[in-house]
Order: structure tokens, then sequence, then C-alpha cells
């Protein structure tokens, strides 16, 4: 028996990093899953980890930051698999500079890509969950919360998305309808991958725990909000840090 039996998953960007942990510990507790990616370099990885992981898991190409785009895959995923009971708005890039660099097409990328996903996514699988009930994980981070220098655009996105979950869980909580945001802070990833050691350094140094989270760990931590387990769960935000946020 697994924590999401029966249990009907849409991730936005599990093709890679959290995103892909969370697909694929989420099958791992029963749920069958429903995940996105946007690029076409991504597709071969996407459909080889559904291969991977069984027929209960689906890839689908999808901009979460495209309105028609995201209810067009609510719609599919929908006649794929019935119902929707978990959302995790996972979708998500940077474009880190000082603000006086920044240009107006990298501050539009981030909150189109970050921050309006998580409407569309959210607008579109509401319909289906009043029915239901559900839940709905939005991925934040600890930058949201305290701010990063050069990260104005994604410090923004991602408080954006603090804001936008509580709102959710006030209006929709009657509804049976829970949404929580999940804030990690420094993670192992292919993106920490490439990192210089003194910057891994400087890293672990603000880290009381001395170490990176793993995908798993905030994968975990969406499992608990995903099931029964967290069912009276709401309008919260769980750092996933190693105390970086406390």
């Amino acid at each position: 028996m697994g924590l999401l039996d029966g249990k009907v998953a849409l991730v936005t960007g599990g093709a890679r990093g959290i995103g892909e942990a969370i697909v694929r510990t989420f099958a791992a507790q029963g749920a069958q899953v429903a995940f996105t990616y946007v690029s076409a370099s991504s597709a071969e990885r996407s459909e080889n980890l559904a291969a991977e992981l069984g027929p209960s898991v689906k890839a689908y190409q999808s901009d979460a930051g495209d309105y028609a785009q995201a209810e067009a895959l609510v719609a599919q995923v929908v006649k794929d698999f019935g119902k929707i009971d978990v959302l995790v708005n996972n979708a998500g890039i940077t474009r880190d500079t000082l603000m006086l660099r920044m240009t107006e097409q990298q501050w539009d990328d981030v909150i189109n890509t970050n921050l309006k996903s998580v409407f569309n996514l959210t607008k579109h699988c509401l319909k289906p969950m009043i029915r239901t009930g559900g839940s709905i994980i939005n991925m934040s981070s600890v930058v949201g919360v305290f701010g990063q220098a050069g990260q104005a655009n994604y410090a923004a996105s991602k408080a954006g998305i603090i804001g936008f979950s509580k709102s959710i869980a006030k209006e929709y909580g009657s509804r049976g309808i829970r949404c929580n945001a999940v804030a990690p802070g420094f993670i192992e990833t292919e993106m920490t991958a490439v990192l210089d050691e003194k910057t891994k350094e400087g890293y672990l140094s603000a880290i009381p725990m001395k170490r990176l989270g793993k995908g798993e760990e905030v994968a975990n931590t969406c499992v608990f909000l995903a099931s029964d387990m967290g069912g009276y769960v709401s309008g919260q935000v769980i750092s996933v840090c190693g105390a970086l946020n406390c």
C-alpha cells in the first residue's frame, strides 16, 4: 500500500531535478502521474522516464506559462486519467543578474514561467477538483522568503507563489481543496552540479546541516501534502532547507 494509492497527480516540469524526483516518488507511492516538459530537447528523456516507471505515468509536452496550453493539458489529463487529485506546480527557471543589468525579457521570462504558470494550471485544475477535493502544491523557494541579490525576478516570482497559495487555500478550503507552498533551500540538481567548489563551500557555510538537500527530500514533503496524512494542512509554507531559513 502506497500513501498515494488511487490518486492522480499532475506535475509540471517533471523531466529533471526536483520535478523528476517528485514524479518518481509519487509513482513509487502508488499515484498515477502525468508530468510535463516544455522543450523538444527534453522529449526523449521524458518519454524514457515515463516508460521506465510504467503505464501509470505519462509525459506531456506543454508550456505551463501558456494559458491555452495549460487549459488543453488539464483537459487531456482528465480525459486520459479520469480526474486530477493532486497538482504540483513545479515548473521554473532562473535568469539571474543584478537589477541594473536585468532586461525586461529576463524579468518577463521568469515571472511567466514561475508565477503565471501557477495561475494557469491552478485555474484549470480547480473545476475538476471542486467535484472531488484535492491538493495543490506550489513550488516556492527560500529565496522567495528572504530574497537574494541578483535574483530579484526569481525572488519576486517565488514570493508571489506564497501569497497565491495562501489565497487559494482560503478561497477553496470549503470545497475540500488544500493549497500549500514548499520552499526548498539549496538542493542537489543538475544546476548545482556545475557549480565550482568555492561557490558550493559558500552555500554549505550558510546551511546549519552542512549539506545540500536531495530532490527526494523535497519530494517526500510533497507526498505528505498530497496524501491524506496532510488532510488538515493548508495555506502553509513548508521549508525544506536544512535550517537555512529558520
